[in-house]
């Protein structure tokens, strides 16, 4: 796989301007409003597992239009003090999978949700939430209800990660001013989204983030899933004006222009699934209408000779070292 077209000074300047409906903020006002008006904890029940050194919870929270979504909550056994929490997004086509698959930030002492995602699973991982809203689009996941921004699946994602923030401050033994979101791909696209919209986030950790700079992306890679679109409209060529306007309420470069938290950024070089150049977008524009003179901190890590994989087990020790000096800083 070749590196990206642009050389790494291009990419630190790579700021596009991305279309933005001016509804964006009424529209996404205005969906989270509807969703919390319903309670956000459903059902929360301990999970059995074999692992003694953790404790899991099988969570079930209400999501977009109430619906129910569900999660794993885990935590370090036999802590009674409150913890920092971080609440994960799943890639494209994974679900939740069992308790015990995802154990770096429950064993780096962290309460940590896990949520699944809606209709999704099947793919690369089990999960057991169904996305029950059908409306016009194509088969895929990223092309479903893709004719309207009020039907299309990311609406309900998006309001589904959260409301995940709002159930993990709901649950017991959880600091809830101190909440990380964090997602890789397809969820390192969520955790912008949502760094956009909550305002009191410690901090968002993104890599390779899918559902950024969405219109160049679908121009510059044919793999899944921005290839997804692309097949659709290869079909439907008289839907292309509403798939962009669809598109353009879920871009991850309008929700990091909005975000206040501390961020930290992860690309592949050679990535051909989310190309580095669409998360550099994100990147360059991320805190930029927060309204406060000085930008939230943030960093990127490139990996030069790494595809969508990115820096894989380095990273997240970058991650991990990254987040600690935010919650505790020196000197603090």
């Amino acid at each position: 796989m070749p590196h990206s077209a642009f050389t790494f000074d291009e990419l630190q300047r790579y700021a596009p301007e991305v279309a933005e409906p001016d509804d964006f903020d009424e529209f996404w006002r205005d969906t989270l409003a509807e969703a919390d008006a319903v309670p956000v904890l459903v059902d929360v029940r301990p999970e059995p597992t074999e692992l003694r050194l953790l404790d899991s919870w099988d969570v079930t929270f209400a999501g977009f239009g109430g619906d129910p979504v569900r999660a794993w909550y885990t935590r370090p056994a036999g802590v009674r003090e409150p913890l920092p929490a971080v609440v994960e997004y799943a890639g494209y086509g994974r679900g939740r999978g069992l308790p015990h698959e995802r154990l770096t930030w429950p064993v780096a002492g962290y309460a940590h949700l896990l949520m699944d995602n809606r209709g999704q699973a099947g793919q690369y991982g089990a999960g057991d939430t169904p996305d029950p809203h059908g409306a016009p689009g194509g088969p895929w996941p990223v092309t479903w209800g893709i004719l309207d921004p009020r039907t299309y699946h990311y609406r309900r994602l998006i309001t589904d990660a959260v409301r995940a923030v709002e159930a993990v401050r709901a649950l017991p033994g959880v600091e809830g001013d101190r909440v990380t979101v964090v997602g890789n791909s397809q969820g390192g696209g969520i955790a912008l989204a949502v760094a956009g919209l909550v305002d009191d986030l410690s901090a968002a950790l993104t890599t390779a983030p899918f559902l950024c700079d969405m219109r160049r992306a679908v121009a510059l890679t044919d793999l899944a899933p921005y290839g997804e679109i692309a097949r659709y409209l290869a079909v439907h060529r008289e839907a292309e004006e509403a798939v962009w306007r669809t598109l353009s309420y879920v871009d991850g470069v309008s929700f990091a222009r909005r975000a206040t938290a501390p961020a930290q950024f992860g690309v592949g070089r050679r990535d051909t699934v989310c190309p580095p150049r669409t998360a550099f977008a994100a990147y360059n524009h991320y805190g930029a209408a927060n309204g406060r003179p000085v930008p939230p901190e943030r960093e990127m890590h490139v990996y030069p000779f790494n595809g969508h994989e990115g820096g894989e087990a380095v990273h997240v020790r970058r991650q991990l070292r990254w987040l600690g000096s935010v919650l505790h800083p020196v000197g603090a």
